[in-house]
């Protein structure tokens, strides 16, 4: 684990060229699948633990391996199958707790021992019913008899930023004294200001004695939407972990976003002297992996990975974005793994409108485009996004444009389990003219993305849905691999079958033209005989 500098004003003395290196721990599997509606099985489990794996974070709590069997079963696959990062299961200091932990955690070399109690006075008057000198005794004893188990040992005072100053200063000298390698400063329900949380940092460095390994850490949930802020201002007080999730998932208005602490660590390492191990460019991946998990996708807006974090409809925008990536963007999204967006609306200009024909291999004369121009804004006034599909058929018209044409569409489903939902899909080609076809599925979309494949007989996976209400229009949003190649479509329409039916027709129009277009070109640069 990196070792920071312990010092209280380590974030304000560091000198140019010192910049501190900030351990991640992750707690996504466990802080972030307790929350309601984000339960996950086994499997998603281990596909997360891979993901945050590859994205190198120094910590994974793999869950709280007394808190159910499937928990204990969990944590056990990921320490037997997962390398690279230190493997952890949270437990209260219990003996039954560690006990479990130690279970779970013995495929593992690399594990650690998170324990906690509460020590504010809520929590030790109304839940646990133990006086001061108890729960100190409680924090001496687990972490004396953990000694030797196990790799690692973290201590954890729960509700530390309503405890007392004077007695979490006394708690957290208890467990750095009986060997306790990481002190944890949990904002358990997420309370405290940035100041506060600063200046707290600052005189825990300053007043608990402890070996140099030994590291302060920081916890911060959102209630107040400020867990990233507190987070941060941790750092500067001199922590040197912290703990969060992808996507900021966790227990009521979530934990501090892994995403964007990473991001603000890395974008502002002139003001925080700090920075981290992750590796950023696997950032939105694994966002979209836990979205796809749980079933729960970040917001639009949403900071770093959310769909429009990198998009700019607005003419003035895309203007200076076409000029110069900085104007309006502080990141590259090529470092999180995002693909850039300009989308295109009603706010857009020409300058945005003439760089995504020219991507999409149109090259019109500057006649031409004021009347395209115009056409692309009564269009747009109609519509919340223009796509791709709509300027190809904006510019040769929508019978060239697009070779698939959506005639019907039917969906059939059923309450029982052995009733798969089947789709009746009739739709018309170009060339071939009226086909039909049914497709079966574990969903409705899928079995509808079954019967198109079926049509174009191509093989094909539905990847991803992405389905908003919009006033009573629903707007969906698909991605597929067909025949090898990702492609996406959107639609939006009252009736969500036809906004389904229509996202997959625009998906496969989008697959069918770039076979064409790569088909002529191979034609064009053949030798002739």
């Amino acid at each position: 684990m990196p070792q920071p500098d312990n010092s209280a004003t380590a974030g304000d003395t560091a000198k140019e060229s010192d910049v501190r290196r900030i351990a991640i721990f992750d707690t996504t599997l466990r802080d972030g699948e307790q929350a309601p509606g984000f339960s996950m099985t086994t499997a998603h489990k281990l596909a997360i633990a891979h993901s945050l794996a590859d994205l190198r974070v120094d910590v994974m709590e793999a869950g709280f391996a007394a808190a159910s069997p499937g928990d204990a079963k969990a944590i056990a696959e990921v320490a037997a199958q997962v390398t690279g990062p230190v493997i952890c299961s949270l437990a209260r200091t219990k003996a039954g707790d560690i006990e479990a932990a130690h279970r779970a955690l013995e495929a593992s070399d690399n594990n650690r021992l998170h324990l906690f109690i509460g020590t504010s006075p809520l929590h030790r008057e109304a839940k646990l019913r133990l006086t001061r000198d108890q729960v100190l005794s409680e924090i001496e004893r687990s972490i004396s008899s953990s000694k030797g188990q196990f790799g690692q040992i973290e201590f954890s005072a729960e509700d530390a930023i309503r405890t007392e100053r004077d007695f979490l200063i006394e708690a957290l000298q208890v467990a750095a004294d009986a060997g306790a390698d990481v002190l944890n400063v949990p904002d358990t329900v997420g309370y405290t200001s940035p100041e506060e949380m600063y200046e707290l940092f600052r005189d825990l460095c300053a007043n608990i004695k402890r070996q140099d390994h030994v590291v302060f850490s920081t916890h911060c949930h959102n209630d107040l939407g400020m867990a990233v802020a507190n987070s941060l201002a941790a750092v500067r007080g001199g922590a040197g972990q912290i703990e969060c999730s992808i996507n900021g998932i966790g227990e009521r208005a979530g934990n501090c976003a892994l995403e964007e602490v990473v991001m603000a660590l890395k974008t502002r390492a002139d003001h925080y002297r700090a920075d981290t191990g992750i590796r950023t460019q696997g950032l939105y991946a694994a966002s979209g992996l836990l979205a796809e998990s749980t079933g729960n996708a970040p917001p639009r807006n949403k900071a770093v990975v959310g769909r429009n974090a990198f998009a700019h409809e607005a003419g003035i925008h895309q203007h200076g974005m076409l000029a110069n990536r900085e104007t309006y963007e502080i990141m590259e999204p090529s470092d999180v793994g995002v693909p850039s967006t300009l989308v295109l609306g009603k706010h857009s200009g020409k300058h945005a409108l003439r760089a995504r024909l020219e991507g999409l291999g149109y090259d019109i004369g500057d006649n031409r485009m004021e009347t395209v121009f115009a056409q692309f804004k009564t269009l747009a006034d109609t519509k919340r996004e223009v796509t791709d599909n709509d300027l190809v058929a904006l510019i040769e018209g929508e019978d060239v444009a697009n070779i698939w044409h959506l005639v019907r569409a039917e969906l059939r489903t059923g309450t029982k389990a052995t009733a798969n939902p089947t789709a009746k899909l009739v739709v018309d080609h170009r060339d071939r003219g009226r086909l039909s076809a049914i497709g079966h599925g574990t969903g409705p979309f899928e079995a509808l993305s079954d019967a198109f494949c079926i049509v174009a007989e191509v093989e094909g996976t539905l990847d991803s849905i992405d389905a908003h209400q919009l006033s009573r229009e629903m707007d969906i949003e698909v991605g597929l691999t067909v025949a090898g190649e990702k492609v996406r479509g959107r639609s939006q329409h009252t009736d969500v079958i036809v906004a389904a039916a229509e996202a997959l027709l625009a998906a496969f129009n989008n697959h069918a033209r770039k076979t064409n277009a790569a088909q002529q070109s191979a034609a064009e640069e053949a030798p002739v005989a």
